[in-house]
């Protein structure tokens, strides 16, 4: 049996979560014993979730989620490499999760770092210069679109990725344009807790 929810209704069920725990009245819902029993030899989780490393983003918490609700793939910055792609084909394809969430926050420091690297023209050593390289589009993009504020290339990075996700992944895409799949992008504030909407791909 697979989820049974529409991508405006997986949305829709993420929205009331975020806005429970923005309230601080979270249900902490599917944690208990028989939720972890029911899970052992199959998951359906609902949306998948594509956000930021950093740890104050935990996406169970903030969208007052429990075990098996939602498939989670994190990297710095919410940087695409194949691995990523990989894990969001496989909750699109194997276990038909019909929304992708693309998360990002303000306060980024990956992006930041990237911001950085525009400002100075010195690029960071070891691996952490190939995620700078990854998100610096983002970065001159908001720049020409006249945003010089970090927060603000946060929106165009996330609204990026999106794109990209949907561009570089016919698995996806062809999903999207079956309306079987929406492909959203959410910036979450880090003060008062809130995500909020900022791209999507796919009906709602």
């Amino acid at each position: 049996m697979t989820t049974d929810l529409t991508p405006a209704l997986a949305w829709q069920k993420l929205r009331e979560g975020n806005e429970r725990f923005v309230a601080g009245s979270s249900n902490h819902p599917n944690q208990d014993a028989s939720r972890r029993s029911s899970l052992v030899n199959q998951q359906h989780p609902f949306a998948v979730i594509f956000g930021c490393s950093d740890s104050r983003l935990a996406a169970e918490i903030i969208f007052d989620l429990g075990l098996g609700d939602a498939f989670v793939v994190r990297t710095a910055g919410q940087v695409i490499d194949d691995a990523v792609l990989g894990s969001l084909e496989y909750s699109v394809s194997l276990l038909d999760v019909p929304l992708i969430v693309v998360l990002g926050h303000d306060s980024c420091g990956a992006v930041t770092a990237a911001k950085q690297t525009v400002d100075t023209g010195e690029m960071p050593k070891g691996f952490l210069r190939d995620l700078v390289e990854r998100i610096t589009p983002s970065v001159l993009a908001a720049r020409r679109n006249g945003f010089e504020d970090v927060n603000d290339m946060v929106v165009e990075h996330v609204q990026q990725v999106a794109e990209r996700l949907v561009d570089s992944s016919r698995v996806i895409s062809e999903s999207v344009d079956k309306g079987e799949v929406a492909v959203i992008g959410v910036t979450y504030r880090l003060a008062e807790g809130r995500a909020e909407l900022v791209s999507g791909f796919g009906a709602l």
